[in-house]
């Protein structure tokens, strides 16, 4: 149906962007590359971003203004108000509108679907009651509340919704989103960023010799990623095991928690904490390890973990939520609870060489045929051309 119905001009309006390094801003740049790819016109609107070292060409990217916000991590707060970007929307030809999120620009992408009389597709990337720690002006429980509320108003009056796992279309509706007009279209990875991993440059830079075992993980050090009991469960395998290190790719707030836990295990010699890793080396640093480990409770989708699998590498997870659907358990990986079962699943990858490159073959399989950002964009651009569809002949 893609080819037949002919090119589009989309707009996708996100409050984080590139560079920002994080998981959403990741996502939105592997489908506008495959988009553009494909013969469409794609024009992001996003707010303007000061740190960061991922270069892109800004060519139909419209910056808001922003403010830098002292949360735990870097953000900007994007201002959804510039005179300047509501002329150029104005002038500009649009068949369908994509928004990220359902506040700030949210709102603007909204505003202009009505405008432009087309269709406005919102994708759900965040449990939004589990970011809350983010809020500090109001008590958790509330904020959990308000979050999730605006965001089951503003699915409520989309004309489709985008989820990217089976565990979260259903979290939507326990949340209370009334429509079913909601499919499952997964991040995918960016072959072009992935493709000849380096691991071994990796392990060479930080001395980690041929016989040890490496046990990765890349992630913001933060609450919502659960790195404390992974940092926990990981000390009491280093503990057992002198011949395995933890590579750890990062930053956050509980980096020194992190740390200190290793310290007080006696173990923080074999750790090794890189900092932030470049988009172009995340490749490598997976790519330098024997097993990935991920204690997260918070993915809608767990981009790291399909990037991972595309490397070839086994996991181990706690198996909730989008991570949960990643994971075929057995097959590309063992999904644990969060307790002490995470550290018998570590244990015992670290002992089966053999099952360790079993599972490694499995996930390079399972990556390509489900997960790439070719496969991915044309889920979504078929989203696409039948929520325009449905839209006109209403």
């Amino acid at each position: 149906m893609g080819e037949m119905a002919g090119k589009l001009h989309i707009a996708i309006f996100t409050n984080n962007y590139l560079p920002n390094p994080y998981g959403v801003s990741a996502s939105i740049e592997s489908f506008r590359q495959e988009l553009i790819e494909g013969g469409h016109t794609v024009y992001v609107f996003a707010p303007q971003w000061k740190g960061g070292t991922v270069k892109i060409n800004e060519k139909n990217i419209f910056r808001y203004p922003s403010i830098d916000v002292p949360t735990k991590v870097d953000f900007s707060l994007v201002v959804p108000y510039a005179p300047r970007i509501d002329a150029i929307l104005e002038d500009l030809h649009i068949d369908i509108v994509h928004a990220q999120h359902p506040n700030l620009l949210g709102s603007t992408a909204k505003r202009w679907a009505k405008k432009k009389n087309v269709p406005l597709i919102f994708t759900w990337h965040t449990l939004y009651d589990q970011y809350t720690h983010y809020m500090p002006f109001m008590p958790q429980h509330m904020s959990g509340k308000v979050a999730v509320h605006n965001a089951v108003s503003y699915a409520d009056d989309c004309d489709h919704v985008v989820v990217p796992t089976q565990t979260i279309q259903r979290a939507v509706k326990k949340f209370g989103v009334t429509h079913d007009r909601i499919s499952i279209v997964p991040s995918g990875v960016d072959e072009k960023i992935f493709v000849y991993p380096q691991g071994e440059k990796i392990r060479k830079k930080y001395h980690i010799k041929n016989e040890e075992i490496v046990l990765v993980t890349v992630s913001r050090l933060t609450e919502e990623k659960n790195v404390i009991f992974l940092a926990q469960s990981v000390a009491e395998i280093l503990q057992k095991n002198l011949h395995v290190k933890f590579l750890c790719a990062g930053e956050g707030d509980l980096l020194d928690d992190m740390k200190n836990i290793f310290i007080q295990k006696k173990v923080i010699d074999q750790v090794i904490f890189a900092g932030v890793v470049a988009r172009d080396e995340v490749k490598n640093y997976l790519d330098a390890g024997d097993l990935f480990v991920y204690a997260s409770t918070s993915e809608t989708q767990g981009t790291i973990v399909t990037e991972n699998m595309y490397i070839g590498k086994p996991i181990v997870a706690v198996g909730v939520n989008g991570v949960g659907d990643l994971i075929e358990h057995g097959v590309n990986g063992l999904k644990t609870v969060e307790d002490y079962s995470f550290v018998e699943a570590m244990q015992k990858m670290i002992d089966d060489e053999r099952m360790r490159a079993s599972m490694s073959q499995n996930a390079l399989r399972i990556a390509r045929e489900k997960y790439t950002s070719k496969v991915c964009t044309q889920k979504l651009l078929s989203v696409y051309y039948d929520v325009i569809a449905q839209y006109h002949s209403m």
